[in-house]
């Protein structure tokens, strides 16, 4: 699956796609295959507070549990509650249906240091 061009990636393999002043925060497809199956999603609270680099939740898979962080830093505007009935749509769906949540940034200068998709492509050719 190729990343898409419209988003935002990290070193870390989350995703996030800018809606005017809301940030929709999830994973890439590369991180959905690396953790298997997701078997539970552990949201944030709306209303939640987070920086950079700040667990904004839990994925299980039947491989592992894993924190996935916020690439900016905001606040918890919306969840993706589709997730807590549906979370293989993490596996399905990691740029539409599988996203995680909504933040309202705080501070747009950090997305300047996120990858775009062509540098997340370059920077994923390490990773195999």
């Amino acid at each position: 699956m190729e990343n898409p061009i419209d988003r935002k990636y990290t070193k870390e393999h989350e995703w996030i796609r800018i809606d005017d002043d809301i940030a929709i925060i999830g994973i890439t497809d590369f991180a959905q295959s690396q953790l298997t199956d997701v078997v539970f999603v552990e949201l944030p609270e709306v209303g939640k507070h987070v920086e950079k680099n700040d667990s904004i939740c839990v994925v299980e898979s039947i491989k592992s549990v894993s924190d996935i962080f916020s690439p900016i830093s905001g606040e918890v505007v919306g969840v993706n509650k589709d997730l807590e009935n549906s979370p293989e749509l993490i596996n399905n769906e990691p740029f539409e249906g599988g996203w995680i949540a909504k933040l309202k940034i705080k501070n747009v200068a950090e997305l300047d240091h996120l990858m775009t998709a062509e540098e997340y492509s370059k920077y994923l050719t390490g990773c195999y």
